[in-house]
């Protein structure tokens, strides 16, 4: 059976600001570009990973959660909030493509749980790494990361789209309004006001139901209805142009292939 469970709130970063943490993680991540994130069979907390490692080894899973700390130049740390123990979990970025990290964001990370060992990860994905940054972490949970996409809140989004234009970001929340088959109105589940986020779903391959949580990974753009009728095989018909371009022309849409359900944490319900 496939867990679904997300670990939604950002750990405590203690001392660590955020703007050195920004700073260190260039070079680090997947490239802002990157068109495809692929769905992992399972999406699970970073403390599943840590306590359940012996199950998840070898499996590719899908974690959400805010940076802790750099450990190296391909390395860092995630956790969760409500972990009581406090143990994080290492990212090994084993994509070999470099990108940036903005500030007070969410990474949804996406690769192979192991138990982390030096010669065997420097042997199996071809990487050179520095022993001595990694000395505490051996033969501990680790995740072995193939994806790295930028994980914002549907507020975030909504309220600064510029920072994230033409980037992968994968974003969480609740079907707020079924516009047509192929696109609906996101908002947050606890948000009051009216910041929501227009998606459009490429090549959808289940229906949608509204008040649904989910997860749309994709590519944020402006919608300029020339560039997406242009770009994408669209079947919409008049009134349905003429509606979202009154509404949206020049605000933010999320282009992305489909969506998949989240399932929270209890404490999060």
């Amino acid at each position: 059976m496939v867990k679904q469970s997300y670990g939604n709130s950002p750990a405590s970063l203690g001392s660590i600001s955020t703007g050195a943490i920004a700073l260190a993680l260039m070079a680090l991540l997947l490239p802002a570009c990157q068109t495809t994130v692929p769905e992992a069979e399972e999406n699970v907390t970073a403390e599943d990973v840590a306590e359940e490692t012996d199950d998840l080894l070898g499996q590719e899973v899908t974690v959400r959660s805010e940076v802790v700390e750099k450990v190296g130049p391909a390395a860092f740390t995630i956790s969760d909030e409500e972990f009581l123990s406090g143990e994080s979990i290492l990212v090994l970025n084993a994509s070999g493509e470099p990108s940036v990290l903005p500030e007070d964001t969410e990474l949804q990370v996406t690769g192979k749980v192991a138990k982390f060992v030096v010669a065997d990860i420097e042997r199996d994905y071809d990487l050179d790494l520095d022993e001595e940054l990694y000395v505490e972490y051996e033969d501990k949970p680790a995740l072995i990361a193939q994806s790295i996409a930028l994980a914002p809140e549907v507020e975030e989004v909504a309220e600064n789209p510029t920072a994230f234009y033409n980037q992968t970001i994968a974003v969480k929340g609740e079907v707020e309004e079924i516009v047509s088959p192929t696109v609906f109105r996101m908002d947050e589940n606890d948000l009051f006001g009216d910041d929501d986020l227009l998606v459009l779903v490429a090549n959808p391959t289940r229906a949608i139901q509204e008040d649904e949580e989910v997860v749309a990974t994709g590519v944020l753009r402006s919608f300029v209805l020339a560039d997406i009728e242009r770009d994408y095989d669209l079947t919409w018909d008049l009134d349905l142009q003429k509606k979202l371009e009154a509404e949206y022309t020049q605000k933010p849409v999320l282009v992305v292939n489909d969506v998949y359900p989240s399932a929270l944490p209890e404490v999060a319900k």
